[in-house]
């Protein structure tokens, strides 16, 4: 464990300890009638901190993981690409770029003029996608070779039944079967640098794109994930159709929300018992590897409720790259999802590898643009990207509702 983590873990768990010193102060102070408002800024200031060191966490284990750590090996076809490739964001040096790209990932020059990534930069950018997107980090992420990609869902209703040893054997209903296909978009970012920088021989030009990259898209992938109308963009998760019908009584396709008994927030009173409605709202199977998400507004909230034995609910995370605990689940933080408000739809439970599927278009393209904006040098970058909303009994979610 690297002396920066280590101090970070030290610090967080001092200040969880203040917290509950602070926010138990502060309960006790109402209960006797006392005035709180001093208690209660010394608990959002811990607070706060609480979240800020989560943060740092995160960012210590995104470093940890970065691809292309040195020593790693790679075969003589993609670093001839790779090289190839840095010459024509460097100097627009296309000289057989586009045969090195054919036989390095098997993919020709587009209409536009634009080129491919390497392989390595390709999936480097998805690696920095996946930490900068709560949503990659928690769904299922498969990529494609071409435009078109469909699933078999099995609806079930296949009749049964018993019969006797000798009795004839009635020919029974098949079971029902879904296509279903994701929504895909094109994603675009327009990075630019100078050709000074790029003249540099210190300056990564396939690095700074990968990050300037990683960084736009995953800000568009994000929210189009959960609230994407699939025109020109993926079909988000809570686009989807809801009720408050249990999972038998749903048709397919359709959430189910959960009320917190609140027209405008949480109940008044026990309001931890709407993530246990969460919880057990879920059928037991898809309880292994569910988890909660909800922005860090909500969370804060959470931090000072307790269970019915004066435990707190929440618990830190206690290493690197692991997620805090709500009633023993990981809570994933997401900046997208809605604050606490009459009709909004602020946490969600479940699995989402098993509802979401994030569908990946092979291949990043870039197209270099030196002309539009002198003396700016554009990188044109896309990818196409699509949502596929597949198991909707695997997920609830919590509505802000009476």
């Amino acid at each position: 464990m690297s002396e920066e983590l280590k101090k970070l873990l030290e610090e967080q768990n001092q200040a969880f300890a203040d917290f509950k010193a602070a926010n138990d102060e502060r309960l006790k102070a109402m209960a006797e009638g006392k005035a709180v408002s001093e208690l209660e800024a010394k608990t959002e200031k811990i607070n706060t901190e609480l979240t800020r060191l989560g943060e740092e966490l995160k960012e210590v284990a995104k470093k940890a993981n970065r691809p292309g750590a040195p020593g790693e090996e790679q075969d003589a076809l993609n670093e001839e690409h790779k090289a190839a490739f840095e010459g024509f964001l460097r100097k627009n040096a296309v000289a057989g770029l586009a045969e090195i790209q054919v036989k390095a990932i098997q993919v020709g020059v587009d209409d536009s003029g634009g080129y491919a990534v390497p392989t390595r930069l390709d999936r480097s950018i998805l690696q920095l996608l996946r930490d900068e997107s709560p949503m990659r980090q928690v769904c299922r992420v498969m990529t494609i070779g071409g435009e078109n990609y469909e699933r078999l869902v099995n609806l079930g209703t296949a009749a049964s039944g018993w019969v006797g040893e000798t009795d004839p054997r009635p020919e029974t209903d098949a079971p029902k079967l879904a296509k279903i296909t994701p929504v895909m978009g094109e994603i675009y970012a327009n990075p630019a640098s100078t050709q000074r920088a790029l003249d540099d021989m210190f300056f990564d030009p396939a690095g700074w794109l990968a990050e300037e990259v990683a960084f736009e898209f995953a800000k568009q992938e994000n929210l189009a994930f959960l609230f994407g109308d699939g025109d020109n963009k993926p079909k988000g998760l809570l686009t989807a159709p809801m009720s408050d019908d249990k999972d038998d009584a749903r048709p397919f396709g359709t959430l189910q929300t959960i009320a917190t008994g609140n027209a405008t927030g949480w109940p008044t009173t026990a309001p931890a018992d709407t993530l246990l409605s969460l919880i057990y709202g879920l059928k037991r199977g898809y309880r292994a590897g569910a988890f909660f998400m909800m922005n860090t507004l909500t969370l804060a909230t959470i931090r000072k409720w307790k269970n019915d034995k004066g435990d707190y609910l929440w618990q830190p995370s206690m290493q690197a790259g692991q997620p805090s605990l709500i009633f023993g689940y990981p809570v994933v933080e997401n900046h997208d999802m809605a604050d606490v408000g009459a009709g909004s739809i602020p946490i969600i439970f479940g699995n989402m590898r098993r509802t979401y599927t994030i569908v990946d278009r092979f291949g990043i393209r870039v197209l270099r643009d030196p002309y539009t904006n002198k003396p700016f040098v554009h990188f044109y970058t896309t990818k196409r990207v699509g949502g596929l909303l597949e198991d909707t009994q695997a997920i609830k979610l919590l509505k802000v509702e009476a």
